[in-house]
């Protein structure tokens, strides 16, 4: 059997944040082994800091159609985090990434694992709208004697410098790109009008 996605060529990334491209890249590999990956700077349509499931998912669907309409591709992906509320966890926020996937007309979502801030950031992130990774570069900065001046979100990210590295932005972000393609990987089980 030929993989679903064996034609696919072109693809766009609805961002020109090295990690995300990367994630994407790293995701479709196996799928896609011919597709050149290239990330085109597009607007998110939502506020710098999204906060909650609708905030995350349009910012990743708007930057996948914005991509899309950029330039000639296959397929377009975007990727959007922010943070949630999990029903019953408190007053914590988790952060949770969002993987918009277009292609030929359809759109899938999927999510990343979550994981929470320090309080001391989330708070002032949901309050104020203020970016949480500037929060959480500013906190790493003060309190761990950090060195490196790349903003995380631009290296092994928030994720990376919490888990010591064990776990990578790009990673985090390949897991919901993968969990997207599922219904472009199997579309005689995923039929369009039930795509989530």
């Amino acid at each position: 059997m030929r993989p679903a996605l064996a034609d696919v060529r072109r693809v766009l990334v609805g961002s020109a944040n090295a990690p995300k491209v990367e994630a994407v890249r790293s995701a479709l590999s196996p799928y896609a082994p011919a597709a050149t990956v290239a990330g085109v700077g597009v607007a998110s349509g939502v506020p710098d800091q999204p906060v909650g499931w609708d905030e995350i998912t349009r910012g990743a669907s708007n930057r996948a159609r914005a991509a899309a309409e950029a330039e000639a591709c296959d397929l377009a992906v975007g990727l959007e985090d922010g943070l949630v509320h999990i029903p019953g966890r408190g007053a914590g926020a988790f952060n949770v990434g969002c993987a918009a996937i277009q292609c030929g007309g359809r759109e899938s979502v999927a999510y990343s694992s979550a994981f929470a801030y320090p309080p001391v950031c989330t708070g002032p992130a949901e309050r104020n709208r203020e970016p949480i990774g500037e929060l959480f570069d500013a906190l790493y900065a003060q309190t761990r004697e950090a060195r490196d001046a790349v903003p995380s979100g631009r290296g092994v990210g928030n994720i990376g410098r919490l888990s010591g590295g064990e776990l990578t932005r790009s990673e985090y972000a390949r897991h919901a790109v993968v969990c997207a393609l599922l219904p472009f990987l199997h579309p005689d089980w995923y039929p369009e009008d039930a795509t989530p």
